[in-house]
């Protein structure tokens, strides 16, 4: 029997709490099992990117660079992984190139060993620049494409996407199913496409969304995935990665064991079914499987989002309408992953198409720039009269939207002044200039870390005084432009903790 041991990326650390509890997992409760999490054996740990960066900066008063490297000093045996949007870096829209090399050379620098980077679009000139600063600075490419279904995505056409990330210069290639729409059967051929017409290692990432997530693992495993993505049982499933445990339980004696010890992550498990409990008020809501990312393929993420925002503005009512809406209005967009920020530009569109009861009567500034060309080329082209309808006769542009931007590091570094002790801050407020200034000034004045306490007391009440609007401009069978407003503020902003 020839052994081909599968290897296990560990989600629990970013993922795994992303999904299931809004980013809000602290510094100081990883830190704890960390030694425990090194000795496991792992092929990498996922823990930083995606939409911990400024969640990190924004609820919890934390430099999201230290993270990296407090868990480096007790975790020194296992490569770090993150999540990395391309030209959106992690944030939620595109980025100068000096900005985005300087990131990856920082975060290469505190402890990120793999970076897998993926573009919303699919769009592979939101990826080159990004691709190579990594290998100048020494890191592993893994180069990910958003699965997703459509009459134009096609496995020949993941295949061949693959293959032009290969040439780029990808050390591996991840299959990102933000979404878990996709199927063991499905996910059998895939991986052994990619396997056999590719040549790269592959590594496959699913959620549990959909109740597929583990027979696709192991599908995966029999097409001769290298490596998969779990999450540790007491932060798996539902909107997060399958769990650990089954799996390598699974292909235990197997030519494919994954030499993990169960008795190890038991004790893993353990402790975070306690530490789940201090975030019991970010939970996401979702107990069960979701049919409904199989019938609308609405992710988990943005369908407990939708489901959140309908019922602050008493419009619970449009729920149904809205989740028909949208495969409508993202076939009219040229069929996007509904990943960040895609999703929320669908969404939000589909959701104000129905509670105005008039199609594109209101059209956010997000979604004529996507119409634009601004987030990159869509992946079919966009209904002739719906672009029309956004933009007029605009002509959207046919360049790499970063080719635009102008240089960004000085002109942080300028705006941000003193408060930035080094290039990391000056990084951080680049990115997120209204999260970084106050997080800054913060530090400087010397606060400790029990200002999160009064920090996150003061983001609920801030939520909760932004919903009272909300609820007093509520939506009545149908709403008029002036009550949008409030709608539209009370649904952009949640772009930071819904994104993947």
């Amino acid at each position: 029997m020839k052994k081909k041991p599968v290897k296990i990326c560990d989600t629990t650390l970013r993922d795994a709490h992303q999904s299931l509890l809004a980013t809000r997992l602290r510094t100081e409760d990883m830190l704890p099992i960390a030694p425990a999490i090194d000795s496991v054996g792992y092929h990498s740990v996922e823990m930083w990117g995606g939409a911990t960066f400024d969640s990190a900066m924004r609820f919890l008063n934390e430099n999201p660079w230290d993270r990296v490297r407090r868990l480096k000093e007790l975790m020194p045996k296992t490569k770090f992984q993150m999540l990395l949007r391309g030209q959106n870096i992690v944030g939620y829209r595109h980025y100068p190139d000096d900005v985005l090399e300087r990131f990856i050379f920082c975060a290469k620098d505190a402890g990120i060993d793999i970076f897998r980077i993926f573009d919303a679009l699919n769009d592979i000139r939101n990826m080159e620049a990004t691709i190579r600063f990594i290998k100048k600075y020494g890191g592993h490419v893994q180069a990910a494409f958003s699965y997703t279904i459509s009459p134009v995505h096609t496995i020949e056409r993941y295949v061949e996407f693959a293959q032009q990330l290969k040439n780029l210069g990808a050390d591996s290639i991840a299959v990102k199913d933000m979404a878990g729409m996709i199927s063991p059967y499905v996910t059998y051929e895939l991986v052994s496409e990619l396997k056999s017409k590719v040549g790269l290692p592959v590594q496959f990432h699913t959620h549990s969304t959909s109740g597929m997530g583990e027979a696709s693992i192991i599908k995966a495993v029999e097409a001769g995935v290298d490596i998969v993505d779990t999450a540790i049982s007491s932060l798996a499933g539902m909107t997060s990665q399958p769990a650990a445990e089954p799996v390598v339980a699974s292909l235990k004696d197997t030519s494919h064991d994954t030499g993990l010890d169960l008795a190890k992550l038991e004790e893993i498990s353990n402790y975070f079914i306690e530490v789940r409990k201090k975030y019991k008020s970010f939970e996401s809501g979702i107990n069960r499987v979701d049919v409904n990312v199989l019938l609308y393929q609405v992710p988990g993420g943005m369908l407990s989002n939708l489901v959140s925002q309908l019922r602050e503005q008493k419009a619970e009512h449009f729920y149904h309408e809205v989740l028909l809406e949208v495969p409508r209005v993202r076939e009219e967009l040229g069929y996007p992953p509904l990943v960040t920020p895609s999703s929320q530009i669908v969404g939000t569109q589909a959701t104000l198409n129905v509670v105005l009861g008039q199609r594109y009567k209101v059209i956010p500034e997000e979604v004529k720039n996507y119409v634009r060309g601004f987030y990159g080329r869509p992946p079919a082209p966009i209904n002739p009269e719906i672009q029309k309808l956004i933009i007029g006769d605009e002509e959207p542009i046919t360049c790499r939207p970063a080719d635009l931007l102008d240089p960004g590091m000085e002109k942080a570094r300028l705006e941000i002044g003193n408060l930035a002790k080094n290039d990391e801050d000056v990084i951080s407020y680049a990115l997120f200039p209204q999260v970084a200034r106050p997080f800054l000034e913060r530090r400087v004045r010397g606060d400790d870390e029990n200002i999160a306490k009064i920090a996150a007391i003061a983001a609920q009440m801030a939520i909760e005084m932004d919903n009272n609007v909300c609820q007093q401009a509520s939506i009545p069978e149908r709403a008029n432009h002036s009550t949008m407003t409030s709608w539209k503020q009370a649904w952009m902003p949640s772009w930071h903790w819904t994104g993947l």
